[in-house]
């Protein structure tokens, strides 16, 4: 998908919590358990499915929400690509902007079917 088609997710641009990641440093791995998205404050993030790169991602886009609907294991690895600045998004918050913020929702199945559809190109 081309950077300017990408959805971009912009309630947390201003969030206080964060957590900062050094370029190279691991965020998950495929198979952990996970218990929270992400959403890219500042930086890059390259997403890796076995040692192959399917996506890197930029300021505002979001990562790690397939496990908050499924609960399964992560399906991929995330990697910063450069210094960055992430904010975690719980169940509890995750549930809330669903139920709370319907443009949310309906970001997220865009987000989810677009990503869909560049996997199906890689195979």
């Amino acid at each position: 998908m081309n950077y300017d088609e990408r959805i971009k997710v912009k309630l947390f641009r201003q969030a206080e919590k964060f957590r900062a990641f050094k370029q190279g440093e691991v965020i998950f791995k495929e198979g952990d358990p996970g218990h929270e998205m992400f959403v890219i404050r500042n930086g890059t993030v390259n997403i890796r499915v076995g040692e192959k790169t399917v996506a890197t991602l930029e300021q505002d886009e979001i990562f790690g929400e397939m496990t908050m609907i499924d609960r399964r294991p992560r399906s991929a690895t995330a990697v910063a690509a450069s210094d960055c600045e992430l904010v975690p998004v719980d169940g509890r918050n995750f549930i809330f902007l669903v139920t709370q913020t319907p443009n949310f929702a309906m970001q997220l199945l865009q987000i989810m079917a677009s990503r869909l559809r560049d996997m199906d190109k890689l195979l």
